[in-house]
């Protein structure tokens, strides 16, 4: 006679023990708040589902204690997501599907409320909780028929399992960020702005492209020509020590945004999408909240931008291109400071990518996943759209800041068809080409408005290239911390600068950062606050750029050891760099007469801890205390820490005191 199935209620050691884990995953994640807890929970509960199904093969029994676990961890991750959730409860279903309008379904993009966030998981997690309940139920209840109950019990079991899987793949990820917040800064200083913006304020263009090598604007030596983008440098300056604040995307856009080194806001990699579950990326949802750290899942709402304080200030205020700063929620550009936003929310090798046009935080997609597997018509979309609303602007009183962040020329490469092949360089130059001809129209369609002379044209890139593209001569490319991953071109021009930009069509060889610009921008459109305040900026934060206004006139060196470049990656200061009076070091080494010392007013050094070989052929190497003098080694071919030992040590322990301050106080509040 087969054994019959029974609902095991005894206390034997490993189903309580595996019940008390499951409570006390349950209790992890409502003390902690971190989805990784989460995801952790889920996991466990596969787990129990699989042992669950062994104990009813072998030992023909439901052991009480592994159902309770189970029921436990997915208690605490439904009441988890239900009061710190960041949805509606339904979010796990939004799609990058064309024609998709976040405002037809605010049950997936909405921030929704308590009940819709309990009905949402409840709906989520039903599933699984009915197999759960009804194996329960079946092993607890008495059958004349013992096959009946064997084969209810292993349907169950199966259930068990699939639904296990299936909660794994459309539970909700999105939480609210677990971190200090800056709301009452954020607001008390954007309503310190003081409203004065008229007909006679610059403009602003600021224009970032995406994976732009330093040597890729044949007025930094490229072997293509880029006149439009070189026409800014021309008729402006041509900064050649110029360098983004870190040397990936999402990064590098926090830090032009909002003039914080992106560790400020948990902002240290990729942002990736939050949506379509069920693409083979799918993990995803997950990776933003345990990469970035505290659930965030894009630039935190309450970092205040540059689109903010221009907005506050009276300007009208447009985003072209790509955001990759968030997708939902806080995180939008329209929830960021901009009045408009058109563009991708993704970066274009990520799936869902599509184009939408967004205002007040809603958006729909005007061309979807399917239509943009050939991203070919993307400059011409993203030029018609910012062309227009530059244009209507121009009719109004009311100034502009427009933010241009082009996709190009990141990978996947494309270009229109009236470019395709036109060069000879193939796409990559191809595509470039076609960028700076828009460029050209854009600037013909501002002259014609009445505009171009009075608007502030700043043109840089995000960080250098990645699979082709030129560095120039210097050392390493996208997401390396040497030269060639975080030196980028940087021109400026604003024809009624009256004297602020110096000798117009000359270069400025002081080093700037990408985090300088805001505190710029400020500056030379005289941002006021609290009745006449200059230079207005945020007092609660610490805001890590300084104005380049002086540097642009007359090339002032601006960063010395008090405000020093950093060089990040993955939450780590993996350089330290800043200018020093040559005097000081001759002071230093009295006897030294090397031709650096003798040519040089100020030197320009740069201190590397510890950096990974990027010679692929010796991999497993790391650089270790290696000192370079940037003024004479750009390329950062020698160290010189055997020459200058006491100044490497001095950069060392800067390197140590900031990243000490950085842990210290992670979002760098001022106390007051």
């Amino acid at each position: 006679m087969k054994k019959k199935i029974e609902l095991d209620t005894g206390k034997k050691v490993f189903p309580l023990i595996l019940m008390c884990v499951g409570i006390a995953l349950a209790l992890a994640l409502w003390i902690g708040r971190l989805n990784i807890i989460a995801v952790v929970c889920v996991a466990f509960n596969c787990i129990m589902a699989a042992l669950i199904t062994l104990s009813l093969i072998f030992k023909k029994k439901v052991y009480a204690p592994m159902v309770f676990a189970y029921a436990a961890a997915s208690i605490g991750v439904v009441v988890y997501y239900v009061i710190f959730g960041a949805d509606a409860g339904f979010g796990a279903f939004t799609s990058g599907l064309a024609g998709f309008a976040s405002a037809e379904h605010p049950l997936f993009t909405g921030e929704g409320n308590f009940f819709t966030r309990l009905l949402g998981n409840i709906l989520l997690v039903l599933p699984t909780g009915l197999s759960l309940w009804g194996l329960f139920f079946v092993a607890k209840k008495n059958f004349n028929k013992n096959s009946l109950k064997q084969a209810l019990a292993g349907v169950l079991c199966v259930l068990l399992l699939g639904t296990s899987v299936y909660y794994v793949l459309f539970m909700n990820l999105r939480s609210k960020p677990n971190t200090k917040r800056l709301w009452d800064g954020h607001d008390d200083y954007l309503s310190g702005v003081d409203k004065k913006a008229n007909a006679d304020s610059p403009n602003v263009l600021f224009v970032m492209m995406d994976d732009l090598g330093y040597g890729d604007v044949s007025l930094n030596g490229a072997i293509y020509d880029t006149p439009n983008i070189d026409s800014i440098g021309e008729n402006g300056l041509n900064l050649t020590n110029f360098y983004s604040a870190y040397s990936v995307c999402s990064p590098a856009r926090f830090a032009a945004l909002t003039g914080r080194y992106p560790y400020r806001g948990y902002a240290d990699n990729v942002i990736y999408p939050t949506v379509d579950t069920l693409a083979p990326f799918a993990q995803t949802r997950i990776f933003n909240s345990i990469e970035m750290g505290n659930n965030a899942d894009g630039m935190l709402g309450d970092e205040i931008t540059m689109a903010e304080t221009f907005k506050a200030a009276g300007y009208a205020t447009g985003c072209f291109g790509k955001w990759h700063l968030g997708d939902y929620g806080e995180y939008l550009p329209t929830n960021q400071g901009f009045d408009y936003f058109y563009g991708s929310h993704h970066v274009n090798d990520m799936r869902p990518f599509y184009h939408v046009k967004e205002e007040n935080g809603e958006w729909e997609i005007v061309h979807g996943t399917n239509e943009l597997k050939d991203q070919s018509q993307a400059s011409a979309w993203i030029h018609e759209e910012i062309n227009a609303w530059v244009k209507e602007q121009a009719e109004s009183d009311t100034p502009f800041f427009a933010y241009y962040a082009t996709p190009w020329p990141h990978a996947p490469i494309f270009a229109g068809d009236d470019f395709d092949g036109t060069t000879g360089m193939g796409t990559y130059v191809d595509c470039v080409t076609e960028f700076d001809h828009y460029l050209g129209l854009l600037f013909d369609t501002m002259e014609k408005a009445g505009v171009l002379e009075n608007t502030i044209i700043v043109f840089t890139s995000d960080n250098g290239p990645a699979l082709e593209g030129s560095v120039a001569d210097l050392r390493g490319g996208k997401y390396l911390a040497y030269e060639g991953g975080q030196k980028v071109p940087f021109m400026i021009r604003w024809d009624n600068a009256n004297g602020a930009l110096g000798e117009i069509g000359t270069e400025r060889n002081s080093s700037a950062v990408l985090v300088d610009l805001f505190p710029t921008l400020v500056e030379l459109c005289g941002i006021t606050g609290n009745g006449g305040t200059a230079n207005y900026l945020p007092a609660d934060r610490e805001i890590d750029g300084v104005s380049m206004a002086q540097l642009l006139k007359d090339d002032t060196v601006l960063h010395t050891e008090e405000h020093p470049i950093l060089h990040m990656k993955r939450e780590v200061v993996k350089a330290v760099q800043y200018t020093v009076p040559t005097s000081e070091i001759k002071a230093m080494y009295p006897d030294y007469d090397h031709a650096v010392l003798a040519e040089n007013e100020y030197l320009t050094f740069k201190y590397f801890e510890k950096i990974q070989n990027d010679n692929s052929a010796f991999w497993d190497k790391n650089r270790k205390n290696w000192l370079h003098i940037l003024t004479d080694d750009y390329a950062e071919n020698y160290n010189r820490t055997s020459v200058y030992p006491e100044v490497a040590e001095q950069f060392k322990e800067k390197l140590h005191e900031i990243t000490d301050n950085f842990k210290n106080n992670r979002r760098g509040i001022i106390a007051e």
